[in-house]
């Protein structure tokens, strides 16, 4: 039982609480269900990138996937060892490219053809090899939320089939490169089996025709994807997920690498919010309360449902706005949510928040972010503070 009101009283209010204990039996379950080949869990670091979860993931073995410099950095400051760090991302600046090789991680994700011209260039500088993995956008429709959609022709990540063997047979003959993966990701939230089935039997055929021309990969990266429960969806099993992935790379020897973060961290994070007060225009009910869409914008940007839990409040519940003080019409939590009434200062649960929460945050209106909070072992504590006014301003002052 999460202690969520001593939490509200010790840290304050707007909190995020992540249930470390949650987030193990999450990595665990994966991990067991790829036994008995070889693999590697990559946590996706955009999921939920605080030092400490990374750290967290980094002490039961994880990798880390990263999609800028600044996360393979954390990576690296977490503990994640460097050969199970990967860099991934459409648009790598140069800086980022000679980085990312000098730091010797596992492997670079490449995008384009165009990308891969440009590590090509940098290792020549450097006078080493990059090592590379090539993102092939099998064309899947992941029957997912269109903006988390990344696997069709449409989306702007990966390359085609035929575009993919060019680079690979370019970087063959390359002093500089090194390939020894391949990548696809077809979206997030997937909730269905057979497009992920789908994508890895066309990746796996694509493994197969470039071993014919002596093209010998290591790495299989099946991306991440895997969708959590946040309210009546019907998810994956682990099991079920590894056996489909496994059944098309029937007869080639590589290892996986999963690269799961909704799936570790979503259901194990939790926003803890306060009421303001109440306010009725004319038939419509609003609840205010402290957090707002600065603090979690999923609702806003993707329309998404959290279950609210109200604490301690009985009464027969009615539909309700639950909205914050950030100056935007489109600043809200829930919409046509049934709470009972409400009254300053009651406590308000937002579940499913360990994902896309915090990371995706901002100061809008010169709002500091929430502070994060870690229970482990029934014992909790601050992993990051909550932001101050000077915080906020800490890098225009000078210039006054």
């Amino acid at each position: 039982m999460i202690p969520f009101k001593e939490l509200a009283q010790t840290y304050g209010t707007p909190l995020y609480v992540y249930d470390f204990d949650a987030m193990r039996a999450q990595f665990e379950s994966l991990k067991e269900a790829f036994r008995g080949r070889k693999s590697i869990l990559a946590y996706a670091v955009k999921a939920n990138s605080n030092l400490s979860v990374v750290k967290h993931f980094a002490s039961l073995g994880s990798g880390a996937d990263c999609v800028s410099i600044g996360e393979v950095r954390r990576a690296l400051m977490a503990g994640v060892p460097k050969y199970r760090v990967i860099f991934s991302g459409v648009g790598k600046r140069d800086d980022e490219i000679r980085e990312a090789i000098e730091s010797d991680i596992l492997y670079i994700n490449l995008e384009s053809e165009a990308e891969l011209e440009r590590v090509e260039m940098i290792a020549q500088e450097l006078n080493t090899k990059a090592r590379i993995s090539i993102r092939v956008n099998p064309n899947i429709d992941p029957k997912t939320h269109p903006y988390i959609s990344t696997g069709l022709h449409d989306n702007k990540f990966g390359v085609e089939i035929t575009a993919a063997k060019r680079m690979y047979i370019r970087a063959k003959n390359s002093p500089y490169l090194d390939s020894v993966g391949i990548h696809f990701h077809i979206g997030s939230q997937l909730t269905e089996l057979e497009p992920i089935y789908e994508a890895a039997v066309i990746v796996a055929d694509l493994l197969r025709s470039l071993s014919a021309i002596n093209i010998e990969l290591k790495f299989f990266d099946i991306g991440g994807g895997l969708g959590v429960r946040y309210k009546e969806e019907t998810t994956i099993e682990p099991y079920a997920y590894a056996q489909a992935v496994l059944a098309a790379l029937k007869g080639i020897d590589v290892t996986v690498i999963c690269e799961p973060g909704r799936f570790l961290t979503a259901n194990a994070g939790y926003f803890l919010t306060k009421v303001l007060y109440e306010k009725q225009n004319g038939q419509k009910r609003f609840v205010v309360v402290d957090g707002a869409m600065n603090d979690l914008i999923r609702p806003s940007l993707y329309n998404a449902y959290h279950r609210i839990e109200s604490l301690g409040n009985e009464g027969e519940a009615s539909a309700v706005d639950v909205v914050g003080p950030v100056c935007e019409s489109g600043d809200f939590l829930a919409k046509n949510y049934p709470l009972p009434p409400l009254e300053h200062n009651d406590l308000l649960v937002v579940h499913s928040a360990g994902a896309y929460g915090f990371g995706m945050g901002s100061n809008y209106n010169t709002r500091g972010r929430s502070a994060e909070v870690a229970l482990e072992n029934g014992v909790h504590r601050l992993i990051r503070r909550r932001e101050s006014f000077d915080d906020l301003i800490a890098l225009e002052r000078e210039y006054l």
